[in-house]
């Protein structure tokens, strides 16, 4: 179903009608064509321009413990977005003004703002570049490495899904701090774009090499801090060459999103004792607070060259699920996000 210029009476929106089991599959989420009832006293309409598509979009999917509610079935399917107000009756909220924050996988939402903040954009920002590296991202790289991971001068962090959204940006504020940077990602091209495009000294292809017995000519003397996002195989070699004092904040565990059955971790508790290692697992959420201090430093450093990103952009909101399956495949290169609307960046 293609997805028409948004009006003020209907929507188009993707709803979780059975959780899924394993990967997403069709009938999992249903795109409906809906009405939109007219605006209360209080609420906007915005126009939803683009969508970001995130690992913890399939959690939110599962019925099962988590930092948020799971999705209720037959409910709107719960996403980041960015949009314009095309239609207001709240105070201080105008037509034209950009919103972001926590919303639907649709075309349009009539919201009193809750869980939304304007987004002013940087001079020289497209929209799809400040959100995809501003909304989300940029803060859980941000704090996750600064103030779990504590880089010091000299160190050496190895960053997983290092192509990725967050990934891209932790590298670069670990060599911003000095640190020696070695990414993991898949395939050849990613490789070369971050260590080419973006400065880490190395890069592991974990799909053509032995992560393990890289990481022993990388880095020969161990690892100090790990910023983790994948999990299984790749997270085990990298804690198993952690140093003494090691940190390892903890963003994700992607590789097991869709296992039918979860597997616990399963050992390396001796070492983390002896080693006498700092694992910490975060959520974003916890940040929310000191979003205009992440906000501040990364956009200084963009504006002075230091910092790079690159978003992966995909165009239809009919198409959103098929894209959010990539991520759990590793089909995406850099920030993924949804174009809902041709003119985004009008």
């Amino acid at each position: 179903m293609a997805t028409d210029a948004v009006t003020a009476t209907e929507r188009q929106v993707w709803r979780l009608r059975r959780r899924p089991v394993g990967e997403i599959r069709d009938g999992d989420l249903t795109l409906e064509r809906e009405a939109l009832p007219e605006l209360a006293d209080g609420q906007f309409l915005l126009k939803i321009l683009y969508i970001s598509l995130d690992p913890t979009n399939r959690i939110w999917m599962s019925d099962a413990e988590g930092y948020m509610p799971p999705v209720g079935l037959g409910e709107p399917m719960r996403a980041l977005v960015a949009g314009r107000v095309v239609a207001s009756r709240k105070p201080g909220v105008a037509e034209g003004q950009i919103y972001s924050g926590l919303g639907v996988l649709a075309d349009a939402m009539i919201t009193d703002g809750q869980g939304l903040n304007r987004l002013d954009l940087p001079k020289g920002l497209s929209l799809a570049t400040a959100f995809g590296a501003l909304g989300m991202v940029g803060p859980t790289a941000y704090f996750g490495l600064l103030d779990i991971g504590r880089p010091k001068a000299g160190e050496t962090l190895v960053v997983s899904a290092a192509s990725g959204g967050v990934g891209q940006v932790v590298g670069q504020i670990g060599k911003i701090k000095g640190c020696r940077v070695i990414g993991i990602a898949g395939g050849p091209e990613k490789c070369r774009y971050i260590v080419d495009e973006l400065g880490f000294d190395a890069a592991i292809d974990y799909k053509n090499e032995d992560v393990g017995a890289r990481l022993d000519a990388l880095a020969p003397d161990g690892v100090d801090i790990n910023f983790e996002q994948v999990g299984g195989a790749i997270m085990q070699a990298v804690v198993a060459r952690l140093r003494r004092f090691g940190r390892m904040p903890l963003c994700g565990l992607i590789s097991g999103y869709n296992d039918v059955e979860p597997a616990d971790w399963p050992g390396k508790w001796g070492l983390v004792l002896m080693r006498r290692l700092t694992i910490q697992g975060f959520i974003i959420l916890d940040y929310v607070d000191r979003y205009p201090e992440a906000i501040r430093d990364l956009v200084g450093w963009m504006a002075e060259g230091k910092l790079k990103t690159r978003q992966d952009v995909r165009d239809g909101l009919d198409r959103a699920v098929e894209h959010l399956n990539s991520l759990y495949t590793g089909g995406n290169f850099g920030k993924l996000l949804v174009r809902v609307s041709p003119d985004a960046e009008g």
